[in-house]
């Protein structure tokens, strides 16, 4: 089992359900870990791997489409990676919202989804 790992993220979206949101925006931190069988015994071509620059454009792309909700923002990234690599067997993402719309708060809120797939 190999993990790919892409951590502290940032973005800019438009993602959440507080009115405004979806025109003034927010950061968000992104955590992703991808975990995958290695078909070859050998770890020395990219064609055999998962690429984190590829998997970085899919999140890059995706948080780029305003979502009411954390969760199906999420759910879609890791739809998504198990479309275009079918050798995933786990797929964990945490997303933040580092500038939550809460009177007196101070931290970020997010949540973390994990799917376990058979390959």
């Amino acid at each position: 089992m190999l993990t790919v790992h892409l951590h502290q993220l940032i973005f800019h979206g438009f993602h959440g359900l507080y009115p405004g949101e979806e025109k003034i925006g927010n950061d968000f931190e992104v955590n992703l870990d991808i975990t995958y069988n290695v078909k070859k015994k050998k770890l020395d071509n990219l064609k055999n791997l998962i690429s984190y620059e590829d998997v970085f454009q899919i999140l890059n792309h995706r948080m780029q489409v305003s979502t009411p909700l954390l969760e199906e923002l999420a759910d879609s990234i890791i739809r998504k990676i198990s479309h275009q690599y079918p050798q995933v067997e786990q797929v964990r993402i945490s997303i933040y919202k580092l500038q939550a719309p809460i009177e007196n708060f101070r931290g970020k809120v997010g949540i973390t989804l994990t799917r376990n797939f058979n390959s």
